[in-house]
């Protein structure tokens, strides 16, 4: 369930972050969505903490996966560059946060 939560917190977050962009370039009514949305992440977030998901696991995915969604979505969205190195990073950020859960769950063992 914590992981169920903490993917929505990624959606409502990213789609926030969307929304401030779009309000930025076009109408101010986009802002409603980007209020919501971010307190729609962080209030799904916390709940994802309180359903056990460790405090450095669930921000350093939530933190990667919204900067590598981002990048992705504003490339379709808003015609933003997303170059070799750009997509190099991203997938840096993958491997990064599956090194993060792998650590936490040896550290889980180990602590057991």
């Amino acid at each position: 369930m914590a992981g169920v939560l903490l993917g929505l917190a990624v959606l409502s977050e990213v789609a926030a972050t969307a929304s401030l962009r779009a309000a930025v370039d076009g109408s101010r009514r986009w802002y409603i969505l980007v209020v919501g949305g971010y307190l729609t992440a962080f209030s799904l977030f916390a709940a994802s903490l309180s359903a056990g998901m460790p405090l450095g696991v669930g921000y350093g995915i939530w933190a990667a996966s919204g900067v590598a969604i981002t990048a992705v979505l504003a490339k379709f969205l808003f015609k933003e560059a997303l170059t070799p190195l750009m997509s190099l990073g991203i997938v840096l950020i993958i491997g990064g946060v599956v090194l993060v859960e792998v650590g936490s769950a040896t550290a889980h063992v180990a602590l057991g």
